[in-house]
């Protein structure tokens, strides 16, 4: 082969990958400018006054394409589907009870987006705002609207995996009293003290005592529900095999997602409920692999978000592993129920 005709081969590789380049870029802003519009056929959403107080109402973070991407809507809870009003505020995890909400937005800077926690008034107002050190993931507040806490993910960015850490926050909303990391609490794990340096923890869920919280730890490969205490800084493991906990409003149950064996790696959760006093496990009615920290419509039903046209749409099944998963809203994520 002459020299001549290894330039040439050069020269065709380097205008071919230039064209597959100018594509990709051309295809990827085609994308984002059809996300700004409206779909047709997608929900309804106009701009209005979002509020986290009364009952009756769901919050959540619109997903559907158009001018009101990413921010958080309401509709009532008795129609999901209905027509969505816009806040302005833009979220990527969400959740609020009692008048404060906590949201994670991502900032986006001129190389690398960081990201950030802000805790909500009843009027979406920024009340105060953390920095959180990774791609956001989970998010919780309290019954009373005392505390807030947030996941993120610090190394990786997926739970199916094992190659992943974390790193979980509580705030007290009325003082401002940051606990950066749960790493800091002492663990109980079998009766007895434990210490280790795989820790992680992630997926708070709050009881109404502004004392009592259970989240997930893992270590040496496996996970476990952990009931933590504020007061003393202190968890202690409870039941193995639990991820993302979600507690009951009558403080008696917990909805999470759990390892079943023979699922894909990539997709390994199926959702159960555990009963906190005779710890027994109920499966629901769910058979797709669902990564989310479900939420309780209410006492009886789960709501949860699996993959959508747009990114996710919310599912709601019984929790006494009874009847069958329906949806209920297109392009939606993050819920929480006003009560």
């Amino acid at each position: 082969m002459t020299v001549r005709t290894r330039i040439l081969i050069l020269l065709s590789a380097v205008v071919a990958l230039a064209a597959v380049a100018v594509a990709s870029v051309l295809h990827a802003s085609a994308r984002a400018d059809r996300r700004d519009h409206a779909q047709a056929g997608g929900p309804k959403v106009t701009s209005g006054t979002v509020s986290l107080t009364g009952h009756g109402r769901m919050v959540f973070r619109n997903m559907a394409w158009g001018p009101h991407r990413d921010e958080l809507t309401t509709v009532p809870a008795s129609d999901p589907a209905g027509p969505r009003t816009a806040s302005g505020v833009k979220c990527l995890r969400f959740y609020a009870a009692s008048g404060t909400g906590v949201c994670l937005q991502a900032v986006h800077g001129p190389v690398s987006d960081t990201y950030r926690a802000l805790i909500l008034d009843d009027r979406l107002r920024t009340r105060d705002h953390y920095d959180v050190p990774g791609i956001p993931s989970r998010a919780r507040v309290s019954p009373t609207g005392h505390f807030a806490a947030w996941t993120a993910f610090v190394g990786g960015d997926s739970y199916a995996g094992t190659n992943f850490s974390t790193r979980t926050a509580i705030v007290d909303t009325r003082t401002g009293e940051l606990i950066p990391s749960l790493e800091a609490f002492r663990i109980v794990r079998d009766g007895h003290p434990y210490r280790a340096a795989d820790t992680n923890f992630w997926g708070v869920t709050f009881a109404a005592d502004d004392r009592t919280f259970y989240a997930t730890l893992a270590t040496k490969g496996s996970t476990y529900l952990v009931r933590g205490d504020l007061r003393t800084r202190t968890v202690t493991t409870l039941h193995a095999n639990v991820e993302c906990p979600s507690l009951s409003p009558d403080g008696t149950r917990v909805a999470y997602k759990k390892r079943v064996k023979g699922l894909p790696k990539d997709a390994p959760w199926h959702l159960y409920v555990l009963d906190l006093h005779t710890m027994r496990e109920t499966p629901l009615a769910e058979p797709r692999s669902v990564d989310d920290q479900a939420v309780w419509k209410d006492t009886r039903t789960i709501v949860y978000a699996l993959p959508g046209d747009y990114g996710a749409d919310l599912y709601e099944v019984p929790a006494d592993g009874s009847g069958q998963p329906r949806r209920i809203s297109k392009a939606a994520v993050s819920p929480a129920y006003l009560r």
